[in-house]
């Protein structure tokens, strides 16, 4: 990016080394405070007429004009006192007040990044990201409140530390290593080595629902990419055990940025290796498709997402990354798991994992924070290995579970006092003010995601059925009603009443059904042999999401497992 400041799409993105303000007087001076200063008085001409009036002065001046003129005046006002300026911003007090106070709301109102290359600097590291971030926010703020405070003549008696700098920022760098000529053209986007995140950081996409399928292509994305480097760049992290490259339109940063919280970021080291996976992040192909390719040559899985506005919501990127893991996976003789997977401990010691599978909506985390609340006076921890999307595999004949996310994204609905997520100050929260709002929040460490964890307890999660609890049920049957995947669909989709998915797995078991059929077998068999509890839980959610009872009952009996 070589812009010093580019403003779309209610969002900014600041060039950390193009225009770094050390002080006041630089900031103010500069050209990307004039540029923002331009924006918000054009911004005005049909929100706010009164104050376009008074930035223009009646029309004396356009809105270039007047950019140049009232920031002069806020240089003047950064030394002097109101009284000591003979300026025609200063003649109209009440003006002057609403327009800076409308100048720092506006501000806050974009989504707010900034971008830094890490490279050609000495000693680079997390805290110099930081600090300079840290650096421009307390600048940011100390300046309105100068303006605000010279402007009504007296201090204020109360200072709220509010976020006037930026939401996130991030450093980059560039790729060294081409795996394969037919690539070439993402080469020149930069990679991202290095995150900071403002939490909880409140984001609000156009969109709150994901709509369509992810269907494959016979035709490899990157020969239709049509991305300009200085407007992508390279989120590179780790879904499971698999090196996955996010190319992401900047359209687009604030969802590619949130997988910081539910993706682990690669290391530089392992950036430069052959990625498993490529995903295509708002390509403006004009297709509105949302496609997935193997590259058997270079065993590589490449998604594509076209630009959309539709695409702003976070579940087209995080569903994409899943499939393509999902398929990368069921290629190496590994079952995709769409469910809820736990470790509980008890006071006593005693442990148990527990797999819950089912669609969305069907009640996997609801149970399993109702579980939590039935038992806290004897449950000491609850360990997420994964909330959405996991695998079981099979190691000297023992079946294993592992995860694929370091987060969870989760319905505000569905979050009560008893949820199993910690930290959650550390949140993204996406459209609070939307039906279907979520949040992408920490969970556990990579390291407790990709170990192998036995698996106790298996349960398809029944949202549509009149029974309640927990019920063990012969192998063949949960066999089938895992295949069919039936659930009761709450609209978190295009979806609505009686629903079946293949394996309740819209995200590459229903795709590549060859290749999951003899998966299934293989690992349902496993469990048998290992005498791992098999059946179905009751959560009645497809009915009324209001009423806990059937939660309630399955999590006692759920409880009672753990302490046999």
């Amino acid at each position: 990016m070589e812009k010093k400041i580019s403003i779309s799409n209610n969002q900014v993105i600041l060039n950390y080394n193009k225009a770094y303000p050390k002080d006041r007087q630089e900031f103010l001076a500069s050209k990307t405070f004039q540029v923002y200063i331009q924006y918000f008085i054009s911004s005005q001409k049909e929100k706010n007429v009164d104050l376009y009036k008074y930035l223009t002065q009646d029309g004396k001046y356009d809105s270039q004009e007047a950019a140049a003129e009232f920031t002069h005046f806020l240089r003047l006002l950064s030394v002097f006192k109101m009284d000591e300026i003979r300026n025609d911003y200063a003649l109209d007090e009440k003006h002057l007040l609403d327009t800076i106070e409308e100048i720092y709301k506006s501000w806050r109102d974009l989504q707010r990044f900034a971008v830094m290359s890490s490279e050609n600097i000495d000693g680079f590291g997390v805290n110099t990201l930081v600090a300079r971030d840290s650096a421009v926010n307390s600048l940011f703020l100390r300046t309105y409140r100068l303006f605000e405070e010279r402007a009504m003549h007296r201090r204020n008696v109360v200072y709220r530390q509010a976020q006037a700098g930026t939401n996130a920022c991030f450093s980059v760098y560039r790729h060294k290593n081409l795996w394969d000529p037919q690539y070439e053209a993402l080469m020149n986007i930069p990679v991202i080595d290095t995150v900071m995140l403002r939490t909880p950081m409140i984001l609000h996409p156009k969109s709150s629902k994901r709509e369509g399928v992810i269907n494959e292509t016979d035709t490899n994305p990157i020969t239709y990419f049509a991305g300009d480097p200085e407007e992508w760049f390279c989120f590179p992290c780790k879904v499971g055990k698999l090196l996955c490259f996010v190319y992401f339109n900047t359209k687009y940063i604030a969802s590619a940025l949130s997988m910081a919280n539910l993706f682990e970021l690669a290391s530089r080291e392992e950036s430069e290796q052959k990625p498993d996976l490529i995903c295509i992040y708002g390509n403006p192909d004009d297709r509105n498709e949302t496609q997935f390719y193997h590259d058997t040559e270079n065993d590589i899985w490449v998604g594509c997402i076209s630009d959309h506005p539709r695409v702003e919501y976070f579940g087209y990127l995080k569903k994409m990354c899943l499939t393509l893991h999902n398929l990368a996976m069921m290629q190496r003789g590994w079952l995709p798991i769409h469910g809820a997977f736990v470790n509980i401990t008890l006071n006593d010691g005693r442990k148990k994992g527990l797999m819950l599978m089912g669609d969305s909506g069907a009640g996997k985390s609801e149970s399993i924070e109702a579980l939590k609340a039935v038992g806290y006076d004897i449950i000491r921890d609850i360990e997420v290995v994964f909330d959405d999307m996991g695998t079981i595999h099979i190691e000297d004949g023992v079946p294993y579970g592992q995860g694929t996310e370091i987060g969870a994204f989760v319905r505000l609905d569905d979050l009560d006092p008893g949820t199993p997520y910690r930290d959650m100050d550390r949140a993204v929260i996406m459209g609070p003010e939307n039906p279907n709002a979520r949040m992408v929040v920490p969970a556990s460490p990579y390291r407790v995601v990709v170990h192998n964890h036995t698996i106790d307890l298996f349960a398809y999660a029944n949202n549509y059925t009149d029974e309640y609890g927990l019920k063990q049920r012969p192998i063949e049957d949960v066999k089938e009603t895992c295949k069919q995947g039936k659930r009761m669909a709450l609209g978190t989709t295009q979806e609505v009443g009686i629903s079946t998915t293949y394996f309740a797995n819209p995200f590459g078991p229903m795709q590549k059904q060859e290749l999951c059929e003899p998966l299934i077998d293989k690992m349902f068999q496993c469990m048998k042999d290992n005498g791992v509890f098999v059946g179905e839980i009751y959560t009645h959610l497809g009915f009324d999401r209001a009423n806990r009872k059937g939660l309630d009952i399955a999590a006692k009996e759920l409880l009672e497992f753990i302490k046999k």
